[in-house]
């Protein structure tokens, strides 16, 4: 399936594959919306695939986003495909957004 990142009243879900092929792009996305907004929210939900350098990359973005002091929410926990790909850099899932 092919990547799609839709918003949806101001979270981003992600629908297919976060993979070293595409992870660029996606990156690229994050840093614009970062640079535009104080709070960007991205929900994994909907993913169906990710490889380590999709987590690489959502993880530093994460840790970036915090150095900046901008929030960088990344809704996925629930995902069984994510949570495992995630292992121990799973702490910068979280279950919902209220």
């Amino acid at each position: 399936m092919a990547l799609k990142i839709i918003n949806n009243h101001g979270v981003l879900e992600i629908k297919g594959s976060i993979i070293n092929k595409n992870v660029q792009n996606v990156k690229n996305h994050f840093e614009n919306m970062l640079s535009k907004y104080e709070q960007v929210i991205v929900s994994l939900d909907y993913v169906q695939n990710i490889d380590q350098k999709g987590v690489e990359m959502l993880t530093k973005m994460y840790n970036n986003a915090m150095k900046i002091n901008k929030v960088f929410y990344i809704i996925g926990k629930e995902n069984k495909i994510v949570r495992n790909a995630f292992g121990k850099s799973s702490y910068v899932l979280k279950s919902d957004f209220v």
